[in-house]
């Protein structure tokens, strides 16, 4: 039996391109998860008056819909990543991105137009999913392939603490404007003005990522085989065990995540009975802790591997879930829903701060952009992307616990995966890095 391979010394942290490819993906999920914060008061702009819940359950739908493009964006935009480069891929994301959030400011009300604006937004919504679905394979891929090794753990954290800053961007103008405007202005069009900032800040982080540096591992010489087969779904199924892997280590994460993260101030708001001022606070400082907590756990996973902070996640996940959020819908003031949102993201910590370096790890250069992107887009659509609506249908049906089993569920299934799999700390991503752990001759 062979000992495990050593872990690879720490290298020096390239923090401008760690910051050029995390700003911009912090620009790309502000615009997708402001739809989310801002859902209750523009819901009532696009539908007929009536029931506040089917309002809400409509608006959440066209939030689905955005999810399922994901996979449609994964293998387009995976595919141009690891033919054109992730910087040309990290580029194309954030000015669909700028683009959407421009439909979404000028799309018209139902009072207006009918159910058009609801169409317009539909369409927003499309382009949202597509860019999503290629931004975080690109981002990913490029953050784990700019590290050196030892310090991919640390340094792909900043992905999701990217992520968990535009969220924490898109609550802070929505408690500020909440304190400055009127519920009735917000309605009428208060609710515009997240989508105009973020369209206007990705037109500035266009020109930051155009100044990045191409990876060390893309730019290396291919054989021909490699080059004609790069970002192919030939070559994609030729490492289809990963990608099984991706999706099943994906369902529990981003279920669990959507759960405690877009749809925790619905929640408050909607079942334990909290103003939405107050369920917004909670979430802004529930989200604030959980951003610092990545890179402490993913420089953690550098240390001890991605197994066991995954197992973690998984075994609190399917254990916790159902008893943590039936507190969480009879808290009645804001320290007990903070405290309880924060144990809730610790426990999703151990999947977030690491998911994307894993699955980068799992594949090759050439087909390791779209490797990431498509399989995580559809588990993203079949389970984070209808989070919310699952849990929408479940209380309207009158069963909202049946929620919690689902999600606990869904981290059983993910855990057996995460006991089961490899561990890809020490994976070697390039072939200077091949050569320094003896998997090619130094003369290759």
């Amino acid at each position: 039996m062979t000992a495990p391979p050593t872990p690879a010394r720490p290298g020096r942290i390239p923090w401008k391109s760690v910051f050029g490819g995390s700003v911009g993906n912090m620009v790309e999920w502000y615009d997708w998860f402001v739809y989310a914060s801002f859902a209750t008061y523009f819901a009532s702009a696009f539908f007929p008056k009536g029931n506040a819940t089917a309002q809400l359950l409509n608006t959440a739908g066209i939030f689905a819909v955005g999810f399922f493009m994901r996979p449609v964006g994964g293998w387009l935009l995976g595919r141009y990543a690891d033919r054109r480069g992730r910087k040309a891929a990290l580029t194309l994301t954030v000015t669909l991105m700028s683009g959407s959030a421009l439909l979404i400011a000028a799309a018209p009300t139902y009072e207006s137009v009918g159910y058009f604006g609801a169409l317009v937004l539909l369409l927003a919504r499309l382009l949202q999913g597509l860019s999503v679905g290629g931004e975080y394979a690109a981002s990913a891929t490029y953050l784990t392939e700019a590290t050196p090794p030892g310090r991919r753990g640390f340094a792909s954290s900043f992905q999701y603490v990217s992520m968990t800053a535009g969220q924490l961007a898109g609550l802070g103008l929505q408690i500020v404007l909440q304190r400055t405007m009127t519920e009735e202005a917000l309605k009428s069009y208060g609710w515009r003005i997240p989508f105009i900032v973020g369209a206007a800040a990705a037109a500035v982080i266009f020109y930051l990522r155009r100044s990045l540096l191409e990876t060390e591992a893309y730019g290396e010489q291919e054989t021909r085989t490699e080059a004609a087969e790069r970002g192919t779904i030939r070559e994609l199924l030729a490492h289809r065990r990963e990608a099984v892997l991706v999706i099943a280590l994906t369902m529990g994460g981003t279920l669990a995540y959507y759960t405690y993260t877009t749809y925790l101030t619905k929640y408050l708001s909607n079942t334990a009975g909290l103003p939405k001022s107050t369920a917004s606070l909670v979430s802004f400082c529930a989200l604030f802790v959980f951003m610092l907590l990545q890179p402490l756990a993913g420089a953690l996973s550098d240390r001890v591997g991605r197994r066991p902070l995954l197992i973690a996640f998984g075994i609190g996940g399917t254990l916790g879930t159902v008893p943590l959020m039936t507190a969480l819908s009879g808290v009645t003031g804001f320290g007990g829903a903070l405290a309880l949102s924060l144990a809730g993201l610790v426990v999703v910590t151990g999947y977030t701060s690491i998911n994307a370096v894993v699955k980068a790890e799992m594949f090759p250069t050439h087909v390791r952009a779209l490797g990431v992107a498509l399989p995580y887009a559809i588990a993203n659509a079949l389970f984070g992307g209808t989070a919310e609506y699952v849990a929408l249908w479940f209380k309207k049906a009158g069963a909202e616990s049946g929620f919690y089993w689902y999600v606990a569920g869904c981290a059983a299934v993910s855990l057996v995966v995460y006991v089961c799999m490899r561990e890809t700390r020490d994976a070697a991503l390039s072939r200077r890095e091949r050569k320094a752990a003896g998997e090619v001759p130094a003369h290759a």
